[in-house]
């Protein structure tokens, strides 16, 4: 019996040994099989980086091919020019420019993220131009987004982009932008222009792009505005319902002082008052009777605040014949700007004139004088 026992004993274990080979050879042929397999793919495919993301320091998420496919770049939009200022968010100096261009596996270069306003971004260069943006035979530029540094999957960053191509002749780097912001968001993580200048221009040594060998310079800035927290409404109020005031000045010729105001009034939701120099004053002292228009001095001005006026002057005519008018379009000033509450003419109307009893402007020792007032201005400020 005892033998028995060890008999089965022994033929189970034999048993047992025989699937463990049986299942690590078949293991090992699978492995073999499929190792084969991905070095075939590889071959026929290109070489893939390494997918294990610990052994690599930073890893860019994969951008969005998106560029001017999505937001077509208009002739009135695009603006190019040379300028002395480098870039300021990034520059790329390369010094072996002719071996990407020679390359037939290298499609772009991708510079190091740099950080402006919080994101993370690269500069994307592609030598021969990026076939999938209709820019064959031009150099690209784009500025990609590391869209892990997005708060969000619906956040929205819109950034100004100017790049930059160093031309050595002129000392100068050829400049492009586009007058209107471009839109990053994880759906459209890369933005730029597909045909910055055309390969033949930019490899021709004399050109001045590609220099000392095969040197080159790139850069861009790339700049986030930011939406304004302050602002300013301007508006001029027109055609008013009572437009016109008229002083009635008596006993014209016994008037000793040097300045007289008339009362206060109100036009356009602002007080004013008219002045008058009888004997005139600067230029018009002595010859010409001077008036003015005044704002009041109790009005309430803003710090830095204009008023713009448009009004006619006037000394009115109680004859026949025409008054004398004058026009004022001008800006009266509030703190901050100094004087320029009264505006009027030294010399309105000659004191000859004015006290010629057949010229019609004083009658029974009395002057009449009058504003009429076109337009006056408006600005509110937010916050109040």
């Amino acid at each position: 019996m005892a033998t028995y026992f060890t008999t089965n004993t022994i033929f189970v274990a034999y048993l047992l040994f025989c699937l463990f080979i049986t299942s690590s050879s078949t293991r090992s042929f699978i492995r073999q099989f499929t190792d084969d397999f991905n070095t075939t793919l590889q071959q026929d495919n290109g070489a893939r980086s390494n997918p294990n993301l610990e052994d690599a320091p930073y890893v860019l998420h994969e951008h969005q091919e998106v560029s001017s496919r999505d937001y077509k770049v208009s002739a009135s939009n695009r603006v190019q020019g040379l300028r002395d200022r480098p870039p300021s968010s990034y520059s790329l100096k390369m010094e072996s420019f002719n071996t990407l261009l020679k390359s037939t596996n290298t499609e772009k270069y991708v510079s190091r993220p740099f950080a402006v306003g919080g994101y993370n971004w690269t500069l994307v260069v592609y030598p021969n131009g990026n076939k999938q943006d209709s820019g064959s035979g031009y150099l690209s530029l784009y500025v990609a987004i590391d869209n892990s540094t997005l708060v969000a999957a619906h956040q929205e960053v819109y950034a100004d982009l100017r790049f930059y191509v160093f031309n050595k002749n002129e000392r100068k780097y050829f400049t492009i932008q586009d007058t209107d912001v471009w839109k990053f968001s994880v759906f459209k993580t890369m933005w730029g222009f597909s045909q910055v200048l055309p390969v033949d221009t930019f490899k021709d040594p004399s050109k001045g792009y590609l220099y000392d060998g095969d040197h080159c310079e790139f850069g861009v800035d790339v700049t986030i505005p930011s939406l304004f927290e302050k602002s300013e409404l301007f508006s001029v109020a027109e055609n008013f319902q009572n437009p016109r005031f008229t002083w009635t000045i008596r006993g014209f010729s016994t008037l000793f002082k040097d300045v007289y105001l008339s009362d206060v009034f109100s036009i356009g939701g602002r007080s004013w008052q008219i002045q008058v120099n009888p004997n005139g004053r600067a230029t018009g002292e002595g010859k010409a009777l001077s008036m003015y228009l005044n704002l009041d001095v109790n009005e309430k001005f803003r710090p830095y605040e204009k008023i713009y006026l448009r009004a006619k002057l006037r000394v009115l005519n109680q004859g026949q014949l025409s008054n004398v008018e004058r026009p004022l379009d001008l800006w009266y000033n509030g703190p901050g700007y100094g004087a320029g509450y009264s505006w009027g003419y030294h010399e309105f109307i000659s004191l000859a004139d004015l006290k010629d009893s057949s010229k019609g402007f004083i009658v029974n020792d009395m002057l009449m004088v009058q504003v009429e007032i076109e337009a006056i201005s408006s600005t509110k400020y937010f916050p109040n």
